[in-house]
């Protein structure tokens, strides 16, 4: 099954590393932004989220703010779920 997962971030933001971490070991991949040398998705991130702070990530238009890996679990679970209860995983 695959996610559509963006992760943003900035270059010396540890809590960052913390959440590409945690998607790399649970084999997610993810699309990084780094709003450091993309400022132009700022505006979108305060449009989606109101807030600045990162990470933010974006899985299938569910955020997940800061490091919190027990809500990107929830909602990969979740998502995998309604896969499973539509035949649309493989």
């Amino acid at each position: 099954m695959t996610f559509d997962v963006i992760v943003y971030s900035t270059t010396n933001c540890g809590y960052c590393v913390l959440m590409k971490n945690f998607l790399n070991e649970q084999n997610i991949h993810y699309k990084e932004v780094n709003i450091q040398e993309k400022p132009e998705f700022v505006q979108e991130l305060m449009a989606a989220t109101g807030r600045l702070g990162v990470p933010q990530t974006n899985i299938n238009g569910n955020w997940v703010l800061g490091y919190d890996p027990n809500s990107a679990m929830k909602i990969i679970q979740q998502l995998t779920t309604t896969y499973k209860r539509n035949g649309e995983l493989q």
